[in-house]
């Protein structure tokens, strides 16, 4: 009995720490997987039982503590999913419905919900990778169900060796596409993204390249959100293939499993370029080039083929794998048939000088240019007849222009087609105007070079030779005469100028003469007035003079009357005379010393004997006069006459003068 308890309460020991090995303690950061091992029906598809059925069970198991049935139940613990800032995550789903023919990862029209195993499975939810994404964030997945690939690692609980090599391989396919980060392009890169759908229904046939989903790229992003979501796209009529439609600047989380994209340059005109689009997409449009021309369709923009406006300068986001932007310059460009050198589009690349034959049988080669300019309106129309700016130049402008000018050499010498060449150039300048405009070209102008032997041919540097030679014997003849000519002009304004030295002498000398004559005319008549002058002052002089003469003539009388007449007027002239003499010498008239002597031997005696002489004969005159005193001296006729006419001619005088 005892025994029996004894067992009894060992076993419901045994039983009770049985029964707590089903209690199961989950971290908040973490969630349990719960595996029902035995009980109940078992799958018949799939791999999650939706109704308690034998298999991995759709709920998780969340923080805290939970109790399963041991033995019955196992729980498998395993981490949050955790999605960093900026990255993508991928999901795999292991159970759900099939996969169309078609499809290539699994819609989320009604199934977008990872966490609700339940809800997706009901819903349709389909197995393989997912169309969804996920973004930033941290997520309870039921890891039996989903496996979630991420940059930093692959969250799963593995089934097989098999389950995760596919698991692994699917994740080396994204890191390639760089598939964990989103779609950045920036702004100064000039780029934008080429989009390639790896899913979806096919291209029709013919189709290089998929239509915009909508009615315009404007109107597409309503349905797909620029390819970020790749059930409504789809669901839009979204065919896979190359996109029509591009990305521009910004950042776009697209699934790389459901779509790749390629980065290009954006398509950049140049100033001085226009773009002509030539499409190889979009619908079949009208011919605008019209009946008679022949070389392609001109369609509106949008359609295929080339479109009737061209690009203008600017930058395009322009699709190169839908068509293709051919530049055309609209500045003067140069095509040069001259070997070895290039214009800066590189369209004369492939040409060289024009052979020609003169019609006196000399093969020179001709170097010449061509400044051609297209009308940015007509550039289409270029295009749409030749393909490209090279095609044209070398198919079409290289065997014209040669043609034209082998046609103009036939016609000259070679002599001819050296002198000419100016008149040649603008002639061909003019008649190719025509040929040029019939290929929608506007040409400006054609530049000749100087003609030149081809390689191995001395004739031509023989005849050249030979015209510089003559060219130098006449160059040296037109020389020498005109030295000649020099030789005689020189001669000719030497002898000019000898008689124009000639001429100023002789015009010196005359003015000379008539100078000189001047002044002999000036000096006569100088002489003359001078001579009136002389003679007037002389009369005035000997008028003068006979007046004082007169007068002193008669003052003299008066006092030879008054004296004693002309005796004693002698006397007193002698009497001043005398005196003057004795102021001039300085000899004192009484002596200084006075030695008496009745000898009279020294010299003072003498001078006192001589002044006493002629005191004594001076007074004897005196006397003699004084003695006379008494009888008056009479004037003589004659000199009573003359005083009397000289005194009546002073009165008339003085009377003339007063009047």
């Amino acid at each position: 009995m005892n025994i029996f308890v004894t067992l009894c309460l060992g076993g419901v020991g045994v039983l009770f720490l049985f029964l707590l090995t089903g209690i199961r303690f989950i971290p908040n950061n973490r969630i349990g997987i719960v595996e029902k091992r035995f009980g109940g029906r078992s799958l018949k598809s799939g791999l999650i039982a939706l109704n308690g059925e034998t298999g991995f069970q759709p709920q998780v198991l969340r923080g805290g503590l939970h109790y399963r049935m041991p033995v019955q139940y196992a729980v498998h613990i395993a981490p949050l999913v955790t999605i960093t800032q900026g990255k993508i995550g991928y999901v795999f789903a292991r159970d759900g419905a099939p996969l169309e023919p078609a499809q290539v990862l699994a819609s989320n029209v009604t199934a977008s919900d990872f966490q609700d195993v339940s809800n997706f499975l009901k819903n349709g939810g389909q197995k393989g990778p997912q169309r969804l994404i996920l973004r930033e964030g941290t997520y309870a997945f039921n890891l039996m169900q989903f496996v979630v690939i991420t940059e930093e690692r692959v969250y799963s609980l593995p089934l097989s060796r098999d389950d995760t090599t596919v698991i692994v391989r699917m994740a080396e396919v994204i890191k390639e596409r760089d598939g964990f980060r989103p779609v950045i392009i920036k702004d100064n890169d000039d780029e934008i993204g080429i989009v390639t759908v790896h899913d979806g229904l096919s291209l029709p046939q013919g189709e290089i390249i998929a239509p915009v989903v909508g009615d315009s790229p404007e109107k597409a992003d309503v349905y797909h959100n620029k390819f970020q979501d790749a059930d409504r796209f789809l669901n839009a009529g979204g065919m896979r293939g190359r996109q029509l439609q591009v990305l521009v600047e910004g950042t776009y989380y697209v699934n790389r499993l459901f779509a790749t994209v390629e980065m290009i340059q954006k398509t950049i005109i140049d100033v001085g370029n226009v773009g002509v689009v030539v499409s190889y997409t979009g619908e079949q449009g009208v011919d605008l080039s019209g009946v008679e021309y022949r070389h392609g369709e001109l369609v509106t923009r949008g359609q295929r083929g080339v479109w009737n406006e061209a690009l203008l300068p600017g930058k395009y986001p322009f699709n190169t794998y839908a068509g293709k932007v051919i530049p055309v310059p609209t500045t003067n460009f140069i095509l040069k048939w001259i070997k070895n050198e290039v214009g800066s589009h590189n369209f004369d690349e492939n040409l060289s000088e024009v052979a020609l034959i003169t019609r006196d049988a000399f093969e020179p080669t001709l170097p010449l240019s061509v400044v051609v300019h297209i009308d940015y309106k007509k550039a289409p129309l270029v295009i749409q007849r030749f393909g490209d700016i090279k095609r044209l130049v070398e198919q079409t402008l290289d065997p014209m222009v040669a043609a034209y000018f082998k046609n103009v050499a036939q016609t000259r010498t070679l002599i001819q087609l050296l002198q000419e060449r100016s008149a040649i150039q603008q002639q061909s300048s003019t008649e190719m105007k025509e040929k040029f405009a019939h290929y929608n070209l506007e040409l400006e102008e054609v530049l000749i070079g100087t003609p030149a032997s081809q390689a191995g041919d001395k004739q031509i540097e023989t005849i050249l030779t030979q015209l510089r030679q003559r060219q130098v014997a006449e160059e040296q003849v037109e020389t020498y005469s005109q030295q000649e000519k020099a030789a005689v002009k020189e001669r000719e304004l030497r002898e000019a100028e000898s008689r124009a030295a000639m001429q100023n002498r002789m015009t010196e000398a005359e003015l000379s003469i008539t100078i000189q004559s001047n002044q002999g005319k000036a000096e006569y008549e100088r002489s003359i007035q001078q001579a009136q002058q002389i003679r007037a002052l002389a009369e005035a002089e000997a008028e003068k003079v006979a007046r004082v003469g007169i007068a002193q003539a008669l003052a003299t009388e008066e006092q030879v009357r008054a004296y004693g007449g002309p005796q004693f007027q002698v006397t007193q002239q002698v009497l001043n005379r005398f005196a003057e003499a004795i102021q001039q010498s300085g000899v004192d008239v009484v002596p200084r010393v006075v030695v008496g002597g009745s000898n009279g031997e020294n010299g003072g005696g003498q001078s006192a004997n001589i002044m006493e002489a002629l005191l004594t004969m001076l007074l004897s005159d005196r006397f003699g006069a004084l003695a006379n005193e008494g009888g008056k001296t009479q004037r003589s006729p004659d000199v009573e006459a003359m005083r009397e006419k000289i005194l009546k001619d002073m009165q008339k005088k003085d009377t003339g003068k007063k009047a």
